[in-house]
């Protein structure tokens, strides 16, 4: 089975919404899972709960079907974010562009690489979709399929 994972803020921002709608959106054209996740930090938790995450998600979009809501404790949420992701083997991940430059920023300081789509691409092996506050979308896959060299967007776009 195909699994979409969006990671999103709680309470859900207008960019949070604009990347939810692409999510179940792809999660419906692929007949997929959604896994919508949120990670609360350690150092200022908000006590998010999954029916907290679930009432907040429903008031912005509607009800889902076929979604799971998830609330993870961490540290650092772009770390966190890239465990759920590889932890639940996600198809497709669709975050908001302010999302991709944090992770952008995060690789950098770890790798010292400066090819970080490539790093995320090779690593993460799954269709990532970025979404302005606009709903406007980049992805990494082509009409076929197959991964292309699309990058990530620039650190500082949209919401």
């Amino acid at each position: 089975m195909t699994l979409v994972v969006v990671p999103v803020r709680f309470p859900p921002s207008s960019h949070s919404e604009a990347t939810l709608r692409e999510a179940v959106r792809v999660a419906e054209e692929r007949d997929a899972d959604l896994t919508i996740l949120h990670v609360d930090l350690y150092q200022n938790s908000g006590g998010v709960s999954r029916s907290d995450l679930k009432r907040a998600v429903e008031q912005r979009i509607g009800r889902t079907d076929r979604a799971r809501y998830v609330v993870r404790r961490g540290f650092l949420v772009e770390e966190t974010i890239l465990e759920e992701i590889v932890a639940e083997g996600a198809d497709v991940v669709v975050i908001g562009s302010k999302q991709a430059g944090r992770w952008r920023r995060m690789v950098q300081k770890l790798l010292s690489d400066p090819d970080i789509d490539s790093y995320l691409r090779d690593e993460l092996d799954c269709t990532v979709i970025t979404v302005d506050g606009d709903g406007d979308t980049t992805s990494n896959e082509t009409a076929d399929g197959e991964d292309n060299a699309a990058p990530l967007p620039e650190d500082g776009a949209g919401d």
